[in-house]
């Protein structure tokens, strides 16, 4: 199988999972054109479609790509705001989709119906997170709380270390800047902060990352680390009192960092 991002928007990725048939799990299409664009230059068609959450730039080219392949399957939470969905996917639901099996994540915290979804077979382990998981960041909390979001990471984060995370915008970069004022000190996150300038300098997407990447440089993944706890800390003026507060504090201080 292969992966591909194609660009949408100013920052947005659809993700591709291409297989040997000449079919195609398509991930969040915010915008129809690329994916008819990469369909019609490569001689595929979508095999299904998965949607993370209700927001337009993952979910508004659905609908022209249903007009075009008629009785294409769409696998999204229960959510009203989510027009076309076909079959409707729950927590620790396992599905089929375009031939493989993917298992359901909810992840309530940037919105409250979100939902990541994970494959993992012989070959690959793949997440699409949507807006939840960020290269060195993750999604503001426009509808759920530090607490859920917290949770939603920590479920995210006890996937294997292999992996592939593809998130659906690339913020790698001005998400470093933030990370390295929490842990200036963190040699991962340095070489994680070279190689994604690197990879832009290049035109190349920094994404996917990875699971232990994420866990060896990821700020709101390490809420649980000493240097990510003092640096909350100085900014409190006191000592938090669990992960959940160092997380909210540091969801506050992104929220407002101009870099």
């Amino acid at each position: 199988m292969r992966l591909q991002a194609l660009p949408a928007f100013n920052d947005n990725y659809i993700w591709l999972l291409r297989d040997d048939a000449g079919g195609a799990l398509v991930v969040d299409p915010g915008q129809a054109e690329p994916v008819l664009a990469a369909a019609d230059a490569n001689d595929w068609r979508p095999s299904a479609i998965l949607l993370t959450h209700h927001h337009p730039d993952h979910v508004g080219g659905t609908a022209q790509l249903q007009a075009r392949w008629p009785g294409l399957p769409v696998f999204a939470a229960d959510d009203p705001r989510i027009d076309g969905a076909t079959t409707a996917v729950g927590h620790g639901q396992r599905i089929t989709a375009g031939g493989r099996g993917l298992d359901v994540i909810r992840v309530p915290g940037h919105t409250t119906s979100h939902v990541a979804f994970h494959l993992e077979d012989a070959d690959e382990s793949l997440l699409f997170c949507g807006d939840t998981l960020f290269s060195l960041g993750c999604g503001r909390l426009f509808e759920g709380s530090a607490a859920q979001m917290h949770g939603s990471l920590s479920r995210l984060a006890a996937l294997p270390g292999h992996t592939r995370v593809c998130c659906g915008h690339e913020y790698t970069l001005s998400n470093a800047a933030f990370a390295r004022v929490v842990e200036p000190d963190n040699p991962a996150l340095r070489r994680r902060t070279e190689e994604a300038q690197a990879m832009r300098d290049a035109a190349l997407p920094t994404l996917p990352t990875t699971i232990a990447n994420e866990r060896a440089c990821n700020p709101f993944l390490r809420c649980d680390q000493p240097a990510v706890i003092d640096a909350v800390a100085r900014r409190l003026g006191h000592r938090p009192a669990d992960e959940i507060e160092v997380f909210a504090e540091l969801r506050r201080w992104k929220d407002g960092f101009a870099g």
